[in-house]
């Protein structure tokens, strides 16, 4: 009972937030001409674009749903070959001290480049096109995916493995029955850390070289002075990454049991 009001009162208090927030920002702009409309858009011009962009292609060449999808579609290819690699490989290389030999001084060198260092490098190799985002996306959400999946498999009590030998497990089994279950937590983790890595990545990646997504929208926005579309893309970033961290959270509650998954 105590756990669903303080469930509803932090639902209204967020409410509360975001209402003074936009009463705010309207006062700033459209009542108090703080700032113009070059500088900043008021809450309702952006609520205008955004439904003048659902439909219209100017002034940057696509609907918000062709970039939104754009985005979306580079960004989600990228992050499930994160997962795919990174996942499993932090998972060998704190098992397997020969894999952990052969591949750590290779990932201790890629870890210690930002993300979005790679884009321009990418870009070169690769093009403007698909395959270089995918492959700058895949790079920053392949770091936290790896990590987290190490620490957790490090994190396996000895006293379970001791007794799962004891009864004969393989070391196979022990991996796959004991040390991957208890890293589940610390796996999860990393996921959804690697989601935002990689959110962060697609954008960086269209605002230096593309033709389409919503980093490209802002970026082309920023150009010509259109505040209010590049609010638009603003919150479709946010929104769409809200929304991809929340289905991710009902995926870990399905598979880590026993978890608090409070807010």
């Amino acid at each position: 009972m105590a756990g669903k009001k303080n469930r509803k009162k932090y639902i209204l208090v967020s409410i509360l937030s975001l209402f003074v927030f936009f009463l705010i920002w309207e006062l700033a702009t459209d009542v108090l001409h703080v700032f113009t409309n070059l500088t900043l858009a008021s809450p309702i011009t952006v609520v205008k674009t955004f439904i003048y962009k659902l439909s219209h292609t100017q002034p940057d060449g696509g609907t918000i749903q062709r970039h939104m999808w754009a985005s979306l579609r580079v960004a989600l290819s990228g992050y499930a070959l994160a997962l795919i690699i990174g996942i499993p490989l932090g998972i060998f290389m704190a098992w397997f001290k020969p894999v952990d030999l052969l591949a750590r001084p290779i990932f201790d060198f890629v870890k210690a480049i930002p993300g979005l260092a790679w884009a321009p490098l990418m870009i070169v190799l690769l093009g403007i096109g698909f395959a270089s985002k995918a492959v700058t996306i895949f790079i920053a959400g392949m770091v936290p995916c790896v990590l987290n999946a190490y620490a957790g498999i490090k994190q396996t009590k000895d006293v379970h493995l001791w007794v799962a030998r004891t009864f004969g497990a393989t070391r196979m089994q022990m991996l796959f029955k004991v040390a991957i279950p208890t890293a589940l937590p610390m796996i999860m983790t990393g996921a959804r850390v690697a989601l935002g890595a990689s959110w962060m990545s697609i954008v960086a990646a269209e605002l230096i070289a593309s033709s389409e997504g919503l980093g490209y929208m802002i970026q082309q926005c920023r150009g010509i002075f259109r505040p209010d579309v590049i609010i638009v893309g603003m919150l479709c970033i946010g929104a769409l990454g809200s929304v991809i961290t929340w289905i991710i959270g009902l995926v870990e509650k399905k598979i880590v049991k026993g978890r608090d998954h409070g807010v």
